[in-house]
Parts: C-alpha cells; sequence; structure tokens
C-alpha cells in the first residue's frame, strides 16, 4: 500500500506535507466505502504507510489519532520565529517531521494560540512548547556565519 501524496514533492508545503498525506490516504481510504480505514488495517499496512512517509508506526497512529490538522499551529510558530518553513522541508525533512509530530501532540495548543495571536510566542514559546529545544538550535543555526 503507498500514500497517495510523496511528502518529497516539490511544491507542497513541508509542514504540511506529511499530515495532508496521511488525511488524504485515509479519506481515499473512506471513499472507498471502509468506515475508519487507518485503524481496520493490518500492521504490515500501517507500517508502510509510515515507511511512505518517513515515519514510525506508532508516529503514524499518534499522528492520525489527532487528525489532519493536529499541527497546524508548526506553522504559525515558525512564521512568528521567522524561519523558513519550505527550506527546512529541504534541507532538514527528518528534523521538520520531527516537529510536527511533537507539535501534533502537544497538549499546550490553547496557549500556543494566545501566544501567537498577542504576538508574543517567539519570546514565550520555551515555556510551553515541546519543540523548544529544536526551535532553539534551529534559531542558533539561522545566526551562525555562513561556511564555504
Amino acid at each position: 500500500m503507498r500514500a497517495t501524496t510523496d511528502v518529497r514533492q516539490p511544491g507542497h508545503s513541508g509542514v504540511d506535507s506529511v499530515l495532508g498525506a496521511i488525511a488524504e490516504w485515509v479519506n481515499h481510504r473512506r471513499g472507498a466505502g471502509r468506515d475508519d480505514a487507518f485503524w481496520n488495517c493490518n500492521r504490515d499496512q500501517v507500517r508502510q504507510v509510515a515507511k511512505d512517509l518517513g515515519i514510525t508506526a506508532s508516529d503514524l497512529r499518534e499522528v492520525a489519532e489527532r487528525g489532519p490538522h493536529a499541527a497546524d499551529l508548526l506553522q504559525k510558530m515558525l512564521a512568528a520565529l521567522d524561519i523558513d518553513a519550505a527550506a527546512l522541508a529541504r534541507s532538514s525533512p527528518a528534523t521538520l517531521r520531527d516537529l510536527q509530530r511533537l507539535c501534533g501532540a502537544c497538549r499546550n495548543k490553547g496557549r500556543c494560540e494566545r501566544e501567537l495571536a498577542k504576538g508574543s510566542a517567539a519570546a514565550q514559546f520555551r515555556k510551553f512548547c515541546p519543540n523548544a529545544f529544536t526551535l532553539d538550535a534551529l534559531l542558533e543555526q539561522k545566526h551562525l556565519p555562513f561556511e564555504h
């Protein structure tokens, strides 16, 4: 079984790609007349879809449980921190997938939404964001001089 969208395909936002691919796959399966398509898949099918998406089967289950919009706030957080999501998707897709996974599983979405709305997320994310360590590393990397 193959996912209907290749997450490495150019033109797709890196932040939306993995979750979009999962949502599209689930919707396709549901359109084929199968309710709860993902949850009716056997382990090998789930493992293959996860492999196609470049994540673990347990991460795929977690993302599917939370729905296709679970990591929507990541795009806004990256923008608030002036981190280019598309460049990150090209240069470090595994890092982006990890950011998506943690954002999707985050239990602090309410605070994140409030901080983003107030414009204070860039100053406050370290207090609530499970991606704080990685985001700090990306910010530090962004400010390093380019080496030839």
